[in-house]
């Protein structure tokens, strides 16, 4: 049996990634705090801000795979994006969203890492904020850059576990959160700043998570999925 575990798979990317690994024999589970509608998913509400329900998350998840190995695919997707510079920012606030965006999945590496077969993946998603920065996403491009460290430092942990790992950087994505982040008078010119003039589909970042699932030559490997983004 080949597992799926996501977080964050109640929309955008996440919900087109649980889609399609399930439609490839995929026992999918979603870690996140609203439910995936995705026939056949198994929903474990998490809460990564709240110690609690991590905590309630976790043993539910052991519960569903078991105690022996298991070979599966771990994705890390939650994440939060909010309107913020390095002016208005507070400690406190920049805390609040690393603990989901990059602690979480920490967390969930040490809870399953023992528990993976050879031949299991972990995936990382990132952002072309990651290895740049836009003004007014301040917290978010922190997070990303750090999430490419914990990529690459998983990958040289992990030499010879035959496990292997990636992080998958999106450009802009038509999903909700871009939405609730961009206002909607200038989608276009958004979708006009990649090489095809368009904004990208969740499905062509699930496919792209999936190819790296399936193959192990990709490890500690960062693949800019954007379309070609343009500079301005």
């Amino acid at each position: 049996m080949k597992h799926l575990i996501i977080s964050g798979a109640s929309q955008g990317i996440g919900k087109a990634t649980a889609q399609l690994f399930s439609d490839e024999g995929y026992t999918v589970i979603n870690l996140s705090r609203r439910k995936c509608d995705v026939e056949g998913v198994h929903n474990i509400r998490c809460d990564f801000s709240n110690d609690s329900s991590v905590k309630s998350g976790l043993q539910e998840l052991s519960e569903l795979i078991g105690p022996e190995r298991t070979n599966a695919t771990l994705i890390h997707n939650a994440a939060r994006l909010v309107n913020d510079s390095v002016e208005s920012t507070t400690s406190d606030q920049l805390r609040a969203i690393i603990e989901i965006n990059l602690v979480a999945a920490n967390t969930l590496n040490h809870h399953l890492v023992s528990k993976l077969n050879p031949g299991s993946a972990i995936l990382y998603v990132g952002s072309t904020l990651g290895e740049k920065a836009v003004p007014n996403s301040f917290s978010y491009s922190i997070s990303k850059h750090a999430l490419i460290g914990m990529m690459r430092a998983t990958c040289q942990d992990l030499a010879g576990t035959g496990i292997h790992t990636a992080c998958i950087n999106p450009g802009f994505t038509n999903t909700e959160m871009l939405r609730e982040h961009i206002p909607q008078e200038i989608m276009p010119e958004i979708a006009k700043m990649s090489s095809f003039e368009r904004l990208i589909e969740p499905q062509e970042i699930a496919e792209v998570l999936l190819f790296a699932a399936k193959n192990s030559v990709i490890n500690g490997a960062v693949l800019d999925s954007n379309l070609g983004q343009i500079e301005r």
